[in-house]
């Protein structure tokens, strides 16, 4: 199949940079997105997150004009889908209405033997209601799950695996998992990815690759929470637990993870509720890494409490509202939490330091306790310095300077 036009649909932290590399191939993409701002941003060669090395990509394929954006989707040879799955409620529960709203939208401007591909890390079997939304806006058309190889439009689920940061080379480099819904579906979505990925293109069905994408990031999720578990054995031990992850880790068959305030991002403070939401009697492992570290700001919002308990009205410096280090995204960020839970008591001060972003975001900006201050003048006035996430420019923070210091990221012990 020839891929002369791809409507890349959802230009965030995974949308934007497989549009920008799609099109540094010389590839026609047309970038959809429901904001109007970031669609302008993009139109003028901008772009409006953080990511290596995506700015001059960016600028460079839209002068070129294989970039655009829009606010609507439109007539291509193959759609590729990254939106967001976030949870409904306070129960976890996996939210697709990102994904069926934008289904449906794409379902107007299908064409017999289109590509339709999911990269939004969904629960098992989101795919096949994919294909049943389609189906339901275009009876027209025959789709894999009931005409299989000889349906009108292809459908496969391919996650991304990308670590932030490190977003470009790994989307070239890194194996990518080719979910079909049929042997046809593989193959043709196996031919789009070969167009700029140089890792292996593996072949599976769907409903393997979507949960390959969960487990992949439970088990990363498991093995952060054995770390952050043990930071909190090691605290009420007095034990150093930066040292005694790396005694241990001298053992040639154990290598224990880095603690640290939490977990956070789209996928692995994510991901594992959706097994566990399906699953909730059998998930017992995942559902107890995921409580140990989304309760892990709790405790590090203990610590600070305490250190400050004979201090009136003090000022809390909190180092980094990222989830993780250099970047700016802010999703499910522990750091973030860590943050607005101190600025819920009213007689503390806190002096928010984020080096990656312009301004507080929207969670923190109406709180008349919090001040966004850069890390020098957090320094000099805090009189608790916690330090959340370990920013470049945090590493070379004395720790014998300051009077007191909770770190949760080994920078300073």
């Amino acid at each position: 199949m020839k891929f002369d036009k791809i409507c890349m649909i959802g230009l965030g932290y995974i949308g934007l940079p497989t549009a920008a590399v799609l099109a540094s191939r010389k590839v026609q993409i047309i970038g959809v997105d429901v904001n109007p701002n970031t669609v302008d941003i993009i139109n003028r060669g901008e772009i409006h997150i953080v990511e290596p090395d995506l700015d001059i990509l960016v600028s460079s394929t839209v002068s070129e004009g294989y970039l655009k954006a829009t606010t609507t989707p439109v007539e291509a040879d193959a759609f590729i889908m990254a939106v967001p799955t976030p949870f409904k409620g306070d129960d976890h529960a996996p939210n697709l209405d990102y994904i069926e709203s934008a289904t449906r939208a794409l379902a107007k401007v299908l064409k017999k033997g289109n590509l339709v591909i999911l990269e939004s890390t969904s629960p098992v079997g989101t795919t096949e209601k994919m294909a049943g939304w389609l189906a339901e806006e275009r009876p027209d058309l025959t789709f894999p799950q009931h005409a299989g190889d000889e349906s009108d439009i292809r459908i496969a689920h391919c996650p991304e695996r990308v670590l932030p940061g490190h977003v470009i080379r790994e989307l070239v480099e890194n194996d990518r998992i080719i979910g079909g819904m049929s042997t046809k579906c593989v193959e043709v979505a196996t031919e789009l990815y070969k167009i700029f990925v140089k890792g292996d293109c593996i072949p599976t069905n769907s409903r393997t690759a979507e949960m390959s994408k969960l487990t992949e990031n439970a088990s990363r999720d498991v093995s952060i929470a054995f770390a952050n578990e043990l930071s909190i054995l090691c605290d009420k031990m007095d034990i150093d637990v930066w040292e005694l992850i790396s005694l241990a880790n001298r053992h040639p068959r154990v290598n224990i993870l880095q603690p640290g305030c939490g977990v956070g991002g789209h996928c692995i403070a994510v991901d594992p509720w959706f097994i566990v939401n399906a699953f909730p009697d059998d998930a017992r492992l995942m559902r107890t890494a995921r409580e140990i570290n989304d309760g892990k700001p709790l405790f590090v919002v203990s610590k600070v409490k305490e250190a400050v308990k004979d201090i009136k009205n003090p000022k809390i410096a909190c180092l980094g509202l990222a989830f993780k280090p250099n970047i700016d995204d802010l999703r499910e960020s522990p750091a973030l939490e860590i943050t607005k839970m101190l600025s819920d008591s009213a007689d503390f001060s806190i002096l928010a330091v984020e080096p990656n972003i312009k301004r507080l975001p929207a969670v923190l900006a109406n709180r008349k306790n919090i001040e966004f201050v850069s890390l020098s003048d957090a320094l000099k006035s805090a009189d608790v310095v916690v330090i959340l996430v370990r920013h470049k420019e945090f590493i070379t923070i004395d720790g014998e300077s300051l009077t007191s210091v909770i770190d949760t990221t080994g920078i300073v012990g």
